[in-house]
């Protein structure tokens, strides 16, 4: 498939495990160069070393995107070395059980900054450069915005917001020729989820359902 991604420079946020490695992964096939930006670079590395074994390139970035100032030099790092960018996939966060009856405004606030609001941000510090490559924004979304879970206040309210953000920016960079799209992910397999099935009762069963 020529989904004419060569030499495009996209930045995938958690793109070094799950859900964003598998996009790295992809993009990397189609000729696109991944400019993964991560919490833990050991594992970006593993996924490069991944990407290389069939002739793909790859760049990583090892930051916490909780820190909005993050934000911004990880987008400063992408552009140091290629001069370019021509997609984001906002992809990194995480179903971290921050509830309504266990939670507190300080666990939830954390919960937004690591999981809706470097989407923001991100966004905002590539979209001068996404203007000029009339690139594209992809948001990862979870069901759980629509659905509820239960026990997940933080990760819900991050999605719908997830949720939001791409109708609005794809309604305000219209004019740019910007396309912004959102996937909204059910059950994926993932670390994250193959830990969280062990905590339930009988994970076996319910996997099954």
């Amino acid at each position: 498939m020529d989904l004419k991604l060569k030499d495009k420079v996209i930045i995938v946020t958690g793109g070094a495990r799950g859900i964003g490695k598998g996009i790295s992964m992809a993009l990397a096939r189609e000729g696109a160069i991944p400019a993964i930006v991560s919490r833990t670079a050991s594992e970006s590395i593993k996924t490069i070393t991944e990407i290389e074994t069939f002739g793909g390139r790859a760049f990583q970035i090892e930051t916490d995107l909780k820190d909005p100032e993050a934000c911004k030099k990880a987008v400063d790092a992408v552009l140091s070395k290629y001069g370019q960018i021509d997609g984001l996939v906002n992809n990194a966060g995480e179903n971290d059980g921050v509830g309504l009856e266990n939670g507190d405004f300080n666990q939830f606030i954390s919960s937004l900054h690591k999981n809706l609001i470097h989407y923001y941000m991100m966004a905002h510090y590539t979209l001068p450069h996404l203007k000029k490559t009339q690139g594209s924004i992809l948001n990862i979304s979870s069901k759980t915005a629509d659905t509820g879970q239960g026990g997940t206040s933080g990760y819900a309210a991050a999605n719908g917001g997830r949720n939001a953000l791409t109708r609005e920016w794809a309604v305000e960079l219209l004019k740019y020729n910007i396309r912004v799209n959102a996937i909204v992910i059910a059950e994926c397999w993932t670390p994250l989820y193959e830990r969280w099935i062990q905590t339930v009762d009988n994970p076996e069963k319910v996997l099954k359902l």
